[in-house]
């Protein structure tokens, strides 16, 4: 087995998990020692690993189990405890792609090719890259000239990996008065647009309603990201008059996520089944930061299938608008 590839699946099934992040990177940096050194076979066989910055005792023992043609223990034990079948892999085998996705280009852990890579070998056929917009200063927001930039880098990366495709796109900060964080003419640019509310989020009800209301009805919006913000373990959800922002979303072809991250999992039950009785669309979307949570759409689709959203009403399925 080769031992870069069997390093880089151990830190996504870890990413998968949820597991710390520094644990993570440990399996990832070790895959990039092993990338950059030709003798790694021969430490292998003669105990010199950890003599390379960047391995230690256990990934050390993942590569030499690797070069000898072994699946490394560390590695079958994961793959082992991962669940064979869960709630909503039927709506998850219609998907075909991700509309809400980071790089490290803001607060991603990962290249841009390593997680349209993942998104591949996940079955998807595209992934919208949305990192976030400039006022998110915390999470290295793109700039109207980075975004440029970004848009060259995909570009390129789409004639390396086709037929696989990488959609453009931002995840754009929902002003106080309901405008949005970019430019307008760099947002008619992009493939998809993912507006989302990250700060301020107790403001009143009337004035959040107004807020999102405006951003939804927005031309360029094609996505409402986790409408709520809520954390589940340590934030609230922010109060809006959900019937009206929904009914706006249905009235300006605007999907509603489903985000699908664990700690969101938003919206909550009650007002997902609001939206898909007053005739919204949906996108389930893994709000990935790293390429181990491309898989947690599989989140998203349980809670779909809960409340008998069908594939049709999903517009990254393969029979939705998106496909």
């Amino acid at each position: 087995m080769d031992a870069g590839a069997a390093l880089r699946e151990i830190a996504f099934w870890l990413e998968r998990a949820d597991e710390p992040t520094y644990r993570v990177r440990a399996f990832r940096r070790a895959a990039d020692v092993v990338a950059a050194h030709d003798d790694v076979v021969a430490r292998a066989g003669s105990g010199r690993l950890t003599e390379l910055a960047g391995i230690g005792k256990t990934t050390a023992q993942v590569i030499e189990q690797a070069v000898r043609g072994e699946t490394p223990d560390y590695l079958a034990k994961l793959r082992a405890d991962a669940p064979e079948q869960q709630e909503g892999s039927a709506l998850r085998a219609e998907l075909r792609g991700d509309c809400h996705t980071h790089s490290d280009w803001s607060d991603g852990g990962s290249p841009v090719e390593e997680m349209a890579r993942t998104a591949r070998d996940l079955g998807h056929e595209w992934m919208v890259l949305t990192d976030h917009s400039p006022r998110l200063t915390v999470a290295r927001g793109l700039s109207v000239e980075r975004l440029r930039a970004q848009l060259d880098l995909v570009a390129e990366l789409n004639a390396a990996l086709a037929p696989f495709r990488i959609r453009t796109g931002i995840e754009v900060d929902v002003l106080d008065d309901g405008s949005l964080d970019q430019d307008p003419g760099v947002l008619a640019e992009l493939d998809l647009v993912v507006a989302s509310v990250h700060s301020k989020l107790r403001m009143s009800s009337r004035e959040m309603t107004r807020r999102m209301c405006a951003a939804v009805a927005n031309p360029h919006v094609d996505v409402l990201g986790h409408c709520t913000g809520r954390l589940r373990s340590r934030r609230p959800p922010s109060e809006f008059a959900a019937s009206e922002v929904f009914r706006a979303c249905r009235d300006h072809g605007t999907a509603v996520e489903i985000n699908s991250r664990p700690e969101r999992l938003d919206p909550p039950m009650a007002l997902l089944a609001e939206a898909f009785e007053l005739g919204c669309e949906f996108a389930i979307d893994s709000d990935a930061h790293a390429p181990g949570q491309l898989d947690w759409q599989i989140h998203g689709c349980a809670r779909a299938e809960r409340c008998g959203i069908p594939a049709s009403r999903v517009v990254n399925c393969a029979s939705g608008r998106l496909a």
